[in-house]
């Protein structure tokens, strides 16, 4: 069996994710297409204390770029390259894998969704269609039946009808046609959303469909365990295991052993091993390299938990904690705001791993100059918290 080291592994995985792409002076869609074939799907969500998740990691592997460009990729139908659906969670991912979701959809039908569905009926599911058929793209509270919501603990009482909603969406009755500038998901008519030729294509068995997520999954990680293949798009293990013993028997996927992994590892066959990677990059919490965080503790020594969730008085870094690549380890984090009333980047916390090389702060503060520059934010502050936080202000001020 072929051996691996961790270096070897993470450069291997950087590759996959992107990292050694040729960077565009002036991004475009072949740009993003090129960078979404690498990540696969983009994870949404709601948390808007810096950027919205799904523009991070295009930025993170293209530099500054105009977010027109995803807008464009994911909505309107023939020229639609991007839809969302629940593919690792709620994530935009390629229109054509909606038919490889058929299986997931059938799946959840019988469950009633995700969620819970009390109050969901079979008349309220066809009276929502058939109102989403007459008046086209329609938010849930456009659609509500008017019953006041209320906040308890950490999420929302939904109405019945946006529990209905949820429902067919995820049984792909009906599509998500985008968001409106609340960031309110619009629901449609899945032949108002999708091209025709994404339509008019067969649904594929589901060991078909289990084998081309897999497959796409290992491409997306260059290495790693079934367990990390399984997770990418949130598959079960009945669903992945067959999927990687076959793509071992045809010669895809190549079992090694990587230094300081306990389970076996797959290379996908055309994984690109390079001899060095030159990355600088700040990672959203919802990354594709990091949103497992046992793998990437496994890949790049580095343990990492969101804190959004944490009361303030708990938390050990901060609320929003971005990880900062540099070269082909993970060398610090930090807590990042984007205060746009006042025009300011604000970094809230900053703390250096024990592996950091002295340049570390210098290099954080020119790729925060980046950041605030694409984000059109005219200046950086930062605050006294975490170890790296003195050199980096000082950093900050030199590069200024």
């Amino acid at each position: 069996m072929q051996s691996l080291s961790s270096a070897q592994a993470r450069r291997i995985t950087l590759a996959a994710q992107g990292f050694l792409d040729t960077p565009h002076s002036s991004p475009t869609m072949g740009t993003l297409a090129r960078t979404v074939r690498r990540t696969g799907v983009l994870q949404v969500d709601s948390v808007n204390v810096l950027q919205r998740a799904h523009f991070m990691p295009l930025y993170s592997r293209m530099g500054a770029y105009d977010t027109e460009l995803l807008r464009r990729a994911s909505t309107g139908r023939q020229q639609r390259r991007l839809v969302e659906y629940w593919a690792h969670v709620q994530a935009l991912m390629p229109v054509d894998l909606w038919p490889e979701m058929q299986h997931r959809m059938e799946q959840y039908r019988p469950q009633r969704g995700k969620w819970w569905t009390d109050g969901v009926t079979d008349d309220l599911v066809a009276s929502l269609v058939a109102e989403i058929g007459e008046r086209g793209a329609s938010t849930a509270r456009e659609l509500d039946d008017g019953l006041p919501r209320e906040k308890k603990h950490w999420g929302w009482n939904w109405s019945a009808s946006r529990k209905a909603l949820d429902f067919m969406f995820v049984v792909g009755d009906l599509a998500i046609a985008g968001r409106n500038s609340q960031f309110e998901v619009l629901y449609d008519l899945p032949e108002r959303v999708l091209p025709d030729r994404v339509l008019a294509r067969p649904t594929p068995t589901p060991e078909v469909a289990h084998r081309e997520l897999v497959r796409r999954a290992a491409i997306s990680h260059g290495v790693g365990t079934e367990q990390d293949l399984r997770d990418y798009y949130r598959m079960k293990p009945a669903e992945s295991k067959p999927a990687v013993a076959a793509l071992v028997e045809d010669g895809e996927l190549v079992p090694v052993a990587v230094e300081g992994w306990t389970r076996p590892g797959y290379l996908h066959r055309d994984a690109r091993l390079p001899r060095r990677v030159h990355a600088r990059a700040l990672l959203s919490p919802f990354d594709p390299l990091v949103w497992e965080r046992t793998r990437a503790e496994q890949l790049f020594g580095f343990r990492y938990r969101i804190e959004i969730y944490v009361p303030e008085h708990l938390r050990e870094y901060g609320y929003y904690v971005l990880p900062f690549l540099l070269g082909d380890r993970i060398v610090a984090r930090v807590d990042l705001k984007a205060d746009r009333r006042a025009g300011v980047l604000a970094v809230k916390a900053a703390y250096a791993e024990e592996h950091a090389p002295a340049e570390t702060a210098d290099e954080l503060a020119l790729e925060l100059a980046e950041l605030a520059g694409w984000l059109g934010l005219g200046s950086i502050t930062v605050a006294g918290r975490g170890d790296l936080s003195a050199a980096l202000r000082s950093a900050v001020r030199s590069a200024a």
